[in-house]
């Protein structure tokens, strides 16, 4: 029997595990710019904890979580999304004492039972962003700045900001009543997923992908056209912010999308997403928003929030159509040309890797052969190990990717070879 990868999943390559990096050492040491902090949670949690947050009408909730009853009888999910789980971690743990806000930041997978396409995985990554504690909209913007900048900095390319806001509770409520009666003069023409939400959750008919239904809610109405002033003024500053963000980065745009809600129930007042026009068909980069009533629902203190998370698959994808993936991963391949020799070739390779020079020793071949493995793996340099190197206390060098002549370097000269090597 020939085992495969579970449908929905996949193999990190290692020619991949550059790209991969990558994308990590952007999304964190940008987080990191900003004062924001690691925080890791469990991959599996009490299923009711999303049950309660996500929302038990939602999709996620109802078709996509992988749930089961472990050994104790404990009814257990991997988790679809992580901002509860951060969230439980900031009650349990007692952040809400410390100096808020809480700037915290995640990666890791999730696990969501959906109909595998391209751009999404049954098994994926995401990375995370979570300021909790601060109900100003100048967070907001710090947080919709750290997307933007880890985009830049990864170079994506034909990018914009859609922005909404859905206003408090009631406002949202308000909203949800006008839009039920906006849609049910259409009950007929919806397709059949749409009619569900009609009944179940109104607010996701505009988030569907049904062509017919967006056309229908074209003329819908507004969030904005209900908000509070309250609201409305959270909004407006926050937009003053992104306007100052386009007018000193001309690479940076913005759109209001009345049609953006986002798919999860705890969310309220600014929603977000960015997207591109060459990450896939679904073209969303990464998403979030303000959740103010999540703490109290998971019994903390009311307190406001707002992250995004982002996928990093479709970063993967996106930067490996523009970058060679098969770069150099070795800096030295040590080829003894006396099998005599072997056990001091070990020991001078642990002296290239202390200098933080990637080494392997070539396998017990002929020293052509040996050439032609340093050659096929993509090493940056041959090393010669010979009788005449070690009496010399030398290292006869190639430079296997440059034009150039055989080097010699003294044996405790290697920070020397350490700068050729990456010159």
């Amino acid at each position: 029997m020939r085992f495969q990868a579970p449908r929905g999943t996949f193999d990190i390559l290692p020619n991949e595990e550059d790209t991969w990096n990558q994308v990590q050492h952007a999304c964190f040491e940008t987080a990191r710019l900003f004062g924001y902090r690691y925080i890791e949670t469990p991959i599996f949690e009490e299923s009711g904890l999303f049950e309660r947050t996500v929302g038990e009408d939602t999709d996620i909730v109802e078709k996509e979580m992988y749930s089961f009853e472990d050994k104790g009888g404990e009814n257990i999910s991997l988790r679809p999304e992580n901002t509860a789980g951060v969230c439980r971690a900031f009650i349990e743990n007692g952040l809400h004492n410390t100096t808020l806000p809480s700037r915290l930041f995640y990666y890791g997978p999730m696990f969501r039972y959906e109909r595998p396409q391209s751009g999404r995985y049954r098994q994926f990554h995401q990375f995370g962003i979570e300021c909790i504690g601060d109900e100003s909209p100048d967070v907001d913007y710090e947080v919709i700045k750290i997307a933007w900048d880890i985009l830049n900095t990864l170079n994506f390319s034909n990018v914009i900001l859609n922005i909404n806001s859905l206003g408090d509770s009631q406002d949202r409520f308000l909203y949800t009543e006008e839009l039920k009666k906006y849609f049910s003069k259409y009950l007929n023409d919806l397709p059949k997923v749409d009619q569900l939400r009609f009944e179940r959750s109104p607010l996701r008919i505009l988030d569907s992908k049904e062509e017919v239904t967006i056309k229908i809610s074209e003329e819908a109405p507004k969030t904005l056209d209900f908000i509070s002033s309250e609201s409305l003024i959270h909004h407006e500053n926050l937009i003053q912010n992104l306007e100052q963000l386009s007018s000193i980065d001309e690479k940076f745009q913005y759109k209001i999308n009345n049609r953006l809600v986002r798919g999860l129930d705890y969310y309220n007042k600014t929603v977000f997403e960015y997207t591109s026009d060459s990450s896939g068909p679904q073209g969303v980069l990464l998403g979030g928003g303000r959740y103010d009533p999540l703490i109290k629902i998971l019994g903390g203190q009311d307190t406001p929030a707002v992250g995004f998370a982002m996928g990093i698959e479709r970063a993967v994808n996106e930067l490996k159509k523009n970058i060679d993936i098969e770069k150099n991963y070795v800096d030295a391949v040590l080829i003894v040309t006396d099998e005599d020799l072997r056990i001091q070739s070990t020991q001078i390779a642990n002296s290239l890797r202390s200098h933080q020079i990637k080494t392997i020793i070539a396998p017990r071949k002929s020293i052509k052969a040996q050439m032609r493995f340093a050659n096929n793996i993509n090493s940056k340099s041959a090393v010669f190990i010979g009788k005449s190197e070690l009496e010399d206390n030398k290292l006869s060098i190639k430079l296997l990717q440059k034009k150039s002549e055989q080097i010699d370097i003294a044996m405790d000269d290697l920070n020397q070879l350490n700068k050729i090597l990456n010159s």
